[in-house]
């Protein structure tokens, strides 16, 4: 090794670049039919944040397509990066778990190595470098396009970033949803959202949101009653990371599934 980094990619790029994703393939070039073995691989599908007035919520379905096919019911598209922070994956499944676990390695790396933590800011700048290094593999199809929430303690407020392809990184003022489903999502949070929404109303808001999505879009999975399965839902705020529990989540889909029977027996 050279030196010590602060950056745990940028030591893995200078002395190890064999270990990242990008350098696992060894062809950039490849046909189309190539190509279309590439993207019939687990995809992840529809994430989603919005701010509330104490912080951030950051949440996603379950499901994971294989082109029109399910590939998994249960993976997991949220994970915590550290204490105020954490990333919601969708595009190329593989691709994106490794770049979430590695996030978490280099945020905790650079705390220990420098003795402070990284700035919201900061952290959003270390995703949007391991993006674009993502890059020769998603122009071959393997995408990764994350959303980065996190709670600024300077600012006392949540924030949050979406990304391009390319590693760019853009900051959106109250909520932004992407995946397979994503715009049937931004439609439910357009109608309902509010900046000064408590923190219940925020959740409730966020499942809402992926329900309509999964009614729309194929690849989004909508609350499974039979097998217990719910989205992940992940709430921050300068008190750290909180989990919402399943069975907050079931209660709340019973009582939304509820409300739609209704009005569609009033219509009738």
């Amino acid at each position: 090794m050279k030196a010590w980094s602060s950056s745990f990619y940028d030591m893995l790029l200078t002395e190890y670049p064999n270990l990242l994703p990008q350098f696992k393939t060894e062809n950039l070039t490849r046909n189309a039919e190539e190509r279309g073995h590439l993207t019939n691989i687990p995809h992840g599908t529809t994430v989603l944040a919005l701010k509330y007035k104490d912080g951030v919520i950051i949440a996603g379905d379950r499901m994971a397509t294989e082109g029109y096919q399910v590939s998994a019911r249960r993976i997991e598209k949220v994970y915590r990066c550290d204490d105020y922070s954490a990333i919601a994956i969708s595009g190329a499944a593989g691709v994106c778990i490794e770049i979430a676990r590695l996030l978490q390695v280099e945020l905790e790396h650079y705390e220990k190595i420098e003795g402070v933590e990284l700035t919201i800011e900061g952290k959003a700048n270390k995703l949007s470098q391991m993006i674009k290094g993502n890059l020769p593999l998603a122009m071959q199809g393997l995408v990764v396009i994350p959303i980065f929430a996190g709670y600024d303690l300077k600012k006392e407020e949540g924030r949050i970033y979406k990304y391009d392809i390319t590693g760019g990184k853009y900051e959106e003022i109250d909520y932004h949803s992407t995946g397979s489903g994503g715009k049937d999502a931004r439609n439910t949070l357009k109608k309902l959202y509010s900046p000064d929404m408590p923190e219940d109303k925020a959740v409730l808001t966020a499942l809402e949101a992926l329900y309509d999505a999964a009614e729309e879009d194929i690849g989004t999975g909508g609350p499974d009653m039979v097998r217990g399965i719910f989205p992940i839902v992940k709430v921050i705020n300068k008190g750290g990371i909180t989990d919402i529990e399943q069975a907050q989540i079931e209660a709340s889909y019973r009582q939304l599934i509820n409300s739609r029977r209704k009005a569609i027996t009033k219509e009738k």
